[in-house]
């Protein structure tokens, strides 16, 4: 089983890499959301929070306020979503994971995954 330390470091690389790229850093700087990460499996939530084209991560036990997204599923699923080893689609269309916010931020998502990633 993932662990939440597995779940933090694939979240920081994310964040590493979203920083890391000029390109993305421009998409990223008209969408400041508030990105609530949880496993429903385990005791382990984090934040990705976006402001002014830079990704922030932050460990949050227990209540989060009103995050604009929310990204659910079992830890294990979040290791390997956040490390780029599977796509978001199948885990989404299957229902084992879950992304609760508007169409565009959910589109914006899975657009960042993309561009980190590729297919």
């Amino acid at each position: 089983m993932a662990t939440h330390e597995e779940l933090g470091e694939c979240l920081a690389d994310f964040r590493d890499r979203c920083n890391a790229d000029p390109q993305l850093r421009r998409l990223l700087l008209d969408w400041d959301r508030d990105i609530l990460v949880q496993a429903t499996d385990a005791d382990s939530s984090y934040v990705l929070t976006v402001r002014d084209g830079t990704v922030y991560l932050d460990h949050r036990g227990g209540e989060v306020g009103r995050p604009d997204v929310t990204v659910s599923a079992e830890i294990a699923l979040l290791v390997e979503l956040f490390s780029g080893r599977i796509t978001p689609t199948e885990p989404y269309l299957n229902g084992t994971l879950k992304v609760l916010g508007t169409e565009e931020d959910v589109m914006r998502l899975d657009f960042i995954s993309l561009m980190i990633w590729g297919e």
